[in-house]
């Protein structure tokens, strides 16, 4: 099968093809390097003629793309401060208004008298005159300023608008497109002719041709749709061949019995299991007892119990004679789950010691900061087999952790996790054979995005709270605004205290930072914002001295942070904490039953997802929950409206939904997670929903009739290029 010419220009430098110049300045803003990186800079937006505005019909706050003529420019020096304004004069004829540069007095050289171009940008007023303040524009070129034709035909365009920078213009963004766009040639497309003809999708090269350079809105929706198709489909063939490969991998099939661990377990339990628990454990039991590995996502809100789920799977395949290893995060969280889970086992887990059931297991641990002597007993009980549950960090990854027989992993909170750092997990399973795996995440996620970055999943969700959770209460506290309100949060934290309950105190820093972090939101703070260091010497003097205070932040030791947790925990410790004063770093997993408060002050700075992260610290042992959130910012600011969304409901899907569409998803994943990101220009997740399950269903059927794609050597090619280029940033990362 022939090769169009065009296809090989697509990979060249970007010097060979417009001069080293131009693909140096592209290279510095946009990172571009290929020919191919340009054309995929698409136009973010367009102007037509029909767009733009009567300069008499201009009102303030409007967003404005208007055609006019230079009429006077004027450069003065600014009083206040050093620097220049330009300040150009621009008339469609009927109308004026002013265009103003601040600090850009090369533009001078450009903006002439009787020239014209297109300005397009936020109607604003000064000194009773309207302006348009930094505008975008483009100067129509030299010599045509005279030709009511050409203008015309400039006008009457739609002309793409570029993301640009200050040193690449969209103007010469467009130009650069242009020179690619009439040397290129015919281009092979990656979607088969049959997928194209069934939706009605354009070749590959009349949809580059038809974004950047197209004659009508009409065939700019009709190049975005092809491209956002192919991007799909790109995306689900990769998801789809490794769900090929998963599929015809062995696996030990690990057969659920009616008595053992997991039958004493239940029997121990203090509750029933919810019916979405009894569910997805019965999902998980078929899986298990198949012979191709489990490859299973369980998702659910904070609280809805799928530590319970994970700890029955382990117990099922300890029964089967395998061994289960689940990796966390951190090391706070993976020594939580090591307590819990030693807990609600008791002498279950304490197979080999004087109190341990004879029939039972060991629960072993495995973190970075272990002590050696520690390390080495625990690696050997890994190795011997003795250990049939294995809580670890990143540490569990290390080459030197062997399994006498991995037949289960589990990974929580995995968007902390890449897909190479779970496969590296997985290889080491029995040769020949792969563990079942489970990933868990407390950030619920919509359907559109499993589907396009977890596609090599099943999912399973839980959305029902077991009993004895009790309600949790969210307030807003307004610093500034109520200063009584935030002088009542530290009399509420002291009347809890009195009941015998625990707050947590969480801070965005911890208090010897030379740069603060940045904000999610936009607003800028003038004050510094509350750190772990501070806020715990200023309670002591605040709160009544029988308050215990405790503080915990990642620069603690292992050691450090574990006696920490375990004196707030620890309620009739005499040297227990009743404050505990803390980074993030008890976001997730950390169960203390008598926390009743969360304080999150300057909460602004976190997240929506991880803000109901934090909220869901309190109330787990049948007290009810209150969570404040004290902030700085104003009413009806961005931050206070995220804030405000999280006081308004405790729906972890809702608020995940909200959180993705205001941080989109690539925030939310990252590179390392989805390997996929990159190749991302067009498609949004969260809203092409139609697409990428469309593409999703030819992308299976492909891969069922010909699983390497020998029959469709273009989008092979491009399926193997994904592959490799997730792989080169794997290892650039690591």
């Amino acid at each position: 099968m022939s090769t169009p010419a065009g296809d090989a220009l697509l990979h060249q430098p970007l010097k060979e093809v417009i001069g080293g110049k131009t693909a140096a300045a592209l290279n510095k803003a946009f990172g571009m390097n290929t020919v191919l990186d340009l054309l995929e800079h698409y136009p973010r937006r367009y102007a037509e003629r029909g767009q733009l505005t009567d300069l008499q019909t201009l009102s303030e706050g409007e967003s404005v793309t208007i055609m006019a003529t230079i009429d006077s420019v004027t450069v003065r020096q600014m009083k206040a401060r050093r620097g220049s304004i330009l300040e150009a004069v621009v008339t469609d004829g009927r109308g004026h208004i002013s265009v103003t540069f601040f600090n850009q007095k090369w533009r001078e050289r450009e903006f002439r008298a009787g020239r014209s171009g297109l300005f397009a940008g936020q109607i604003s007023t000064y000194r009773g005159k309207r302006q348009l303040a930094h505008p975008q524009c483009i100067l129509l070129p030299e010599g045509v300023d005279d030709d009511p034709d050409a203008v015309a035909a400039f006008a009457g365009a739609v002309i793409p608008v570029y993301p640009s920078s200050a040193s690449i213009t969209s103007w010469q963004l467009g130009a650069a497109v242009t020179i690619i766009l009439d040397s290129i040639g015919e281009l092979s497309s990656t979607i088969p002719e049959s997928v194209r003809q069934r939706f009605a999708l354009l070749d590959y090269g009349q949809a580059l041709r038809m974004i950047h350079r197209p004659s009508s809105m009409a065939e700019v929706e009709q190049a975005r749709h092809t491209l956002k198709f192919g991007e799909a489909l790109l995306l689900q063939c990769v998801l789809a061949q490794r769900r090929s490969v998963l599929a015809a991998s062995n696996a030990i099939p690990r057969v659920h019995t009616d008595s053992g661990l997991l039958a004493s377990f239940d029997s121990r339990l203090p509750f029933q299991l919810t019916s979405g628990q009894q569910e997805v454990a019965a999902q998980i039991s078929k899986d298990l007892a198949a012979d191709h590995p489990m490859h299973r996502l369980l998702q659910g809100d904070v609280g809805t119990g799928k530590t319970v789920v994970a700890l029955r799977a382990m117990l099922a395949v300890v029964d089967a004679g395998g061994q289960a290893a689940l990796l966390a995060p951190t090391e706070v969280l993976a020594q939580q789950h090591y307590r819990w889970i030693s807990q609600a086992l008791g002498p279950l887990g304490q197979a080999g010691t004087l109190h341990g059931d004879p029939s039972g297991t060991k629960v072993a641990l495995l973190t970075g900061s272990q002590r050696s002597t520690s390390r080495r007993a625990e690696l050997l009980d890994v190795a011997s087999g003795q250990a049939g549950i294995v809580i670890g960090t990143h540490a569990l990854l290390q080459d030197r952790v062997e399994f006498a027989d991995l037949a289960l992993v589990v990974v929580d909170e995995q968007h902390r996790f890449g897909v190479e750092q779970r496969a590296a997990l997985s290889d080491k399973a029995l040769d020949g054979t792969r563990p079942h795996t489970l990933v868990m995440t407390a950030t619920p996620i919509p359907r559109t995005l499993a589907m396009t970055v977890f596609g090599d999943l099943e999912v399973s969700t839980l959305t029902e709270l077991p009993a004895g959770r009790a309600p949790i209460t969210t307030h807003v506290v307004a610093v500034e605004e109520q200063p009584a309100h935030a002088a009542r949060v530290w009399q509420r934290a002291s009347e809890e205290v009195a009941l015998g309950r625990r707050v947590f105190v969480v801070c965005p820093r911890i208090g010897d930072e030379i740069d603060q972090a940045d904000a999610p939101g936009d607003e800028s703070q003038a004050s510094p914002l509350a750190s772990v260091l501070e806020t715990f010497h200023e309670l002591s003097t605040q709160l009544p001295n029988n308050v215990r205070l405790g503080m915990l932040h990642g620069r603690m030791s292992a050691d450090e942070k574990e006696s920490t947790m375990q004196r707030f925990a620890d309620t009739g410790a005499q040297d227990g904490i009743d404050v505990l004063v803390a980074t993030t770093v008890i976001e997730v997993g950390v169960d203390v039953p008598e926390a009743s408060t969360m304080i999150v002050l300057d909460a602004d700075r976190f997240g929506i997802s991880q803000l109901h992260q934090l909220r869901g610290r309190v109330g787990r042992g049948g007290l009810p929950g209150l969570c404040l959130l004290c902030t700085r910012m104003p009413a009806g600011s961005p931050a206070r409206q995220r804030l405000d969304a999280v006081a308004s409901t405790t729906d972890g899907f809702a608020l995940s939904q909200l959180d993705l569409e205001l941080r989109q998803e690539g925030d939310v994943l990252g590179a390392t997670q989805s390997g996929v990101r990159s190749s991302l220009r067009l498609l949004q997740v969260l809203k092409d929903a139609e697409v990428i399950e469309q593409a999703r269903q030819c992308a299976q059927a492909l891969i069922d009739a010909d699983p390497q794609l020998v029959g469709e050597p273009i989008l092979a090619e491009a399926v193997a290029r994904s592959n490799d280029q997730r792989q080169s940033e794997y290892l650039e990362k690591a």
